[in-house]
């Protein structure tokens, strides 16, 4: 079973901050997913869970399931992109709810990205500077 590596983690503000300005998410009742495209050959998962959803062992133990629901299904999700998991407040949680979800969004996101991509007009290639007019 495949462990979830240290390399697949996103720890630095700026990093949680980078995928939250790509701003392509998707959310259900569960939970809201922030994705963005990485360039790397595996994806990373950054969870945000706030005070508002209780103390410290309440707030771990959604952390623990969201992370367990990633690491079950990460082989039927894309690589090489950045998620970040925001959980909707519920009475309670469950990994199969967690699992459910976080396919269905996850690849609900990475479709927008890859609409994105398809649908940008190609770049100009860099030319010369134009003579001035005098």
């Amino acid at each position: 079973m495949p462990r979830f590596q240290a390399h697949e983690h996103l720890r630095k503000p700026a990093e949680f901050q980078a995928v939250y300005d790509r701003r392509r998410s998707a959310a259900d009742t569960v939970m809201i997913i922030y994705a963005k495209e990485n360039g790397l050959p595996h994806s990373r998962l950054g969870l945000s869970v706030s005070k508002k959803f209780g103390n410290a062992v309440r707030r771990n133990r959604i952390r623990r399931l969201m992370r367990e629901s990633y690491r079950l299904v990460k082989e039927h999700l894309p690589a090489g992109y950045d998620l970040v998991l925001i959980p909707r407040p519920l009475p309670e949680y469950s990994l199969a709810e967690f699992k459910k979800s976080l396919v269905k969004q996850a690849k609900h996101a990475i479709k927008k990205i890859v609409r994105d991509a398809e649908t940008k007009p190609p770049e100009p290639p860099p030319c010369a500077e134009a003579p001035s007019p005098a």
